[in-house]
């Protein structure tokens, strides 16, 4: 059994969804299928989800959405109509949404996360409906039905373990399964979604509960890069990963796959195929436990802009029992989550995205740090990027760290932060935003040419 995931520009339109058929007819074991909602059908269009997030706004504020329902409705019909497909099911699809517009608005993020789950609901309704038509055996499954329950935590649900006993059962369904991704259920019957993109949470979920032979996810690109094209022009192509190289890829910014999709798959070792769409016969990205190929130390170049650090001194710090937990008790309880956390004997970093840390926010933790903690220096750097070098090779290559930093010189660029994870398969960097690409390509030349 494979189970197939296609993201929102495979179900841009009619023609898409047309592709989308011809890849599922190829192969007879690909029985369950994952949709997101229809993305972007050219560079200036606006994707389902955001059309839908206009639509709960307005209504939310206004109680009038009648324009911006019709734009999504419009978008629905577009794509039944070119697929010769009847009425019936964009009537349906407009009741579904008038039911979510008029519903329970007490909570504003609820009523926004109820609204954009209808996308990719609508979606899998929809490609059910055109699969029926070319004379496929395939059914729309609802995750509330199918038992997919998540953690009450709107926006960034987790799912429950008690999930995948009821999800297996879908591996007993003769026909194809079309599964809408991106959100669940909580046992109280509240829908509840994964963070954007989740979709790919959703796939590797239900691979792991039907204990899949593969998990496809089909996207716009041939294969997964080295380094981000749009910095680095025809980087050279990965077409082997591990799970943890690709955790850490997902993480320092590379977004061809959800940071948190891939642990149901790793925990039952499901492997994972990163495909094109468009060019479905393409070698693409294979994601495995251990990979075979020998491609250098590093993998991969990943970056991500818009972080800060907190730096905290005080002389002893290392002497003082708890100094490390009573800080970040202090971000805690300032509802503050921290991404890295280098330190010497005598200082700390915390490194924090930088859109949850306002100038209101930072003059009180400083003051905090201050007073409760008696740091001798407290400051704030803004404006840092991370840059991110992976590979399991790493473990076993002498002066990886002495090239990268010998790139950045290179390129005139200043280190703000190196820190090593302790699994060694990746080398994060910290430096100013301004100098990202920059100092990526550095890397990418050292590296890879």
């Amino acid at each position: 059994m494979i189970v197939s995931k296609f993201g929102g520009t495979s179900l841009a339109d009619a023609n898409q969804f047309r592709k989308v058929s011809k890849i599922i007819m190829e192969n007879p074991s690909r029985r369950v299928i994952v949709v997101s909602a229809p993305g972007k059908r050219y560079k200036d269009d606006t994707k389902v989800t955001d059309l839908l997030i206009n639509c709960a706004m307005a209504h939310y504020h206004n109680s009038t959405s009648d324009k911006e329902l019709e734009e999504v409705i419009n978008r629905y019909r577009e794509i039944a109509m070119e697929l010769n497909l009847s009425d019936k099911i964009i009537d349906e699809i407009r009741q579904d949404i008038e039911l979510r517009l008029a519903g329970n608005n007490i909570n504003e993020a609820k009523y926004i996360d109820n609204l954009k789950a209808s996308g990719e609901d609508n979606c899998a309704k929809l490609m059910a409906e055109y699969l029926r038509s070319i004379g496929l055996d395939a059914n729309y499954i609802s995750p509330k039905k199918a038992g997919l329950f998540l953690s009450n935590e709107s926006g960034n649900a987790q799912v429950l373990p008690d999930s995948y006993e009821s999800l297996g059962k879908l591996a007993i369904n003769p026909g194809i399964i079309v599964f809408p991704g991106f959100f669940g259920y909580t046992h109280e019957g509240e829908l509840v979604t994964f963070s954007r993109g989740g979709s790919d949470v959703t796939g590797s979920i239900l691979a792991a509960a039907v204990k899949a032979d593969l998990y496809e996810n089909f996207t716009d690109v041939d294969s997964v890069y080295s380094v981000n094209p749009n910095i680095v022009a025809n980087p050279k192509a990965i077409y082997e990963l591990t799970y943890r190289e690709m955790r850490e890829l997902s993480y320092g910014g590379f977004s061809v796959l959800h940071e948190e999709a891939l642990l149901p798959a790793y925990k039952e070792n499901v492997p994972v195929k990163i495909l094109n769409t468009n060019n479905p016969h393409c070698k693409g990205t294979l994601i495995t436990t251990e990979r075979s190929s020998v491609n250098g130390p590093v993998v991969g170049i990943a970056s991500d802009a818009g972080f800060c650090s907190i730096y905290v001194r005080k002389y002893l710090m290392n002497r003082e029992i708890g100094f490390g937990r009573k800080l970040l008790q202090i971000l805690e309880e300032e509802g503050l989550s921290y991404e890295h956390t280098p330190s010497g004997i005598d200082d700390i970093s915390v490194i924090l995205r930088e859109k949850q840390f306002n100038d209101h926010k930072e003059k009180i933790v400083i003051a905090r740090i201050k007073s409760e903690l008696a740091a001798e220096d407290v400051s704030v750097k803004r404006n840092l990027a991370l840059i991110m070098i992976v590979g399991e090779g790493m473990r076993q290559s002498i002066g990886v760290a002495a090239k990268a930093t010998k790139a950045f010189e290179r390129a005139n660029v200043n280190l703000d932060m190196i820190n090593q994870g302790s699994s060694e398969v990746s080398m994060m960097f910290g430096v100013s935003a301004s100098d990202e690409a920059q100092a990526v390509r550095a890397l990418y030349e050292e590296f890879f040419e």
